[in-house]
């Protein structure tokens, strides 16, 4: 649809796009054909879309002989969507967020940004096969960083701890009405078994959020005082933290690998390192 499609189409729903919700509909056909493709969608796969609007993207993916599941939020464009596909998709009035999501192969989604990482993290703990998603651009440079690099993070660890991850195309703000204010990627995720292993998950991801909590200070200052990994660490642990592997270091220099061997050796050093994971 151009511009002025979607402008009618608005009209007619009586709505305008709502920026806090992330309402940029994408325009360049070119990049919605090339968007599915990446996708490598087979018939008879089931494949989930989050935030269809008014189905620019829907339409593409149907083309391919697949069971499409949308979640829609928005009850305007879910009576629009009904009356463009009818029973052709599976469509769900939801919160992607919080809505309990049924099985699924696939993912081709534009995301609404400002559910970037609630969803991603859904949908990895979730499982499927692969998952091509729009995002913003920063978000996207963040998943795929290195470390040492000022867009590394908490983000970064999570996704490489779970999925290969990729940036597949760059695309322009001009491509979507309204235009937003920022540019967009798309990425490619594959989730695979993590690349290595950790005694205990949650004090890995616990410990990764400590970190990154306080990403000047130095790793050993950072476990003693974020609330994050309290059941870990006890007033008297202060010196033993120093001990850790990697302590002097900056969070931002600590690799996945590393962050992960450090909180193996904090479980030796505390009360709760019986558990595993």
């Amino acid at each position: 649809m151009r511009a002025e499609e979607v402008r009618s189409v608005l009209e007619s729903l009586g709505k305008r796009p709502t920026k806090s919700l992330g309402q940029h509909f994408l325009l360049d056909d070119r990049i919605i054909k090339r968007q599915v493709e990446l996708a490598s969608l087979n018939e008879g796969e089931t494949v989930l879309e989050i935030g269809p609007g008014i189905g620019n993207l829907t339409d593409e993916i149907l083309k391919y002989g697949v069971k499409l599941v949308a979640v829609e939020q928005d009850i305007g464009f879910c009576a629009f969507l009904k009356r463009r596909f009818g029973d052709r998709i599976e469509l769900i009035q939801a919160d992607a967020v919080r809505a309990f999501l049924p099985a699924f192969d696939k993912v081709v989604s534009n995301l609404p940004y400002q559910i970037s990482s609630p969803i991603t993290f859904k949908l990895l703990d979730i499982g499927f096969e692969s998952a091509v998603l729009m995002l913003q651009k920063e978000f996207a440079e963040r998943m795929v960083a290195k470390s040492g690099t000022p867009e590394y993070g908490r983000l970064t660890v999570g996704v490489y701890y779970r999925a290969q991850c990729e940036i597949v195309m760059n695309v322009s703000r001009n491509s979507f009405w309204p235009q937003p204010k920022v540019e967009s990627c798309v990425v490619r995720l594959t989730p695979r078994p993590p690349p290595f292993k950790v005694r205990d998950e949650q004090a890995f991801f616990k410990v990764t959020q400590a970190l990154f909590s306080h990403r000047r200070k130095k790793a050993s200052n950072c476990l003693e005082t974020d609330p994050a990994v309290r059941e870990y660490v006890k007033p008297d642990m202060k010196e033993a933290l120093r001990s850790l592997p990697h302590a002097s270091e900056r969070p931002q220099q600590l690799s996945p690998e590393m962050i992960g061997e450090m909180a193996d050796a904090l479980l030796d050093l505390s009360p709760s390192s019986g558990r595993t994971s």
